[in-house]
């Protein structure tokens, strides 16, 4: 945890979020965005959701829509159990 990079959320009126620590964006269309942070992912849904920026350099990103929900999904490391049992 000590090397990962500062995450903030910032949501106005669930219309308008900006977001920093953003790696990447895995998927995104009209209803769901899915953003890479260090350790997790960070799952945004919603409706005529629209990317307006996006800084890999930088991490930030600005998301516009009608925003309903927000969720963290953890990242299957290495050590997830299935590797382990199956000597991944």
């Amino acid at each position: 945890m000590e090397n990962e990079t500062q995450h903030t959320i910032n949501l106005i009126n669930r219309e308008s979020l900006s977001a920093t620590g953003v790696k990447d964006v895995d998927t995104f269309n009209e209803q769901e965005i899915s953003a890479v942070c260090d350790n997790y992912k960070l799952v945004i849904k919603g409706d005529k959701l629209h990317i307006d920026q996006l800084s890999t350099d930088t991490g930030v990103l600005n998301v516009t829509g009608r925003i309903s929900s927000l969720s963290y999904v953890e990242k299957v490391t290495s050590n997830s159990l299935i590797k382990r049992l199956f000597g991944g």
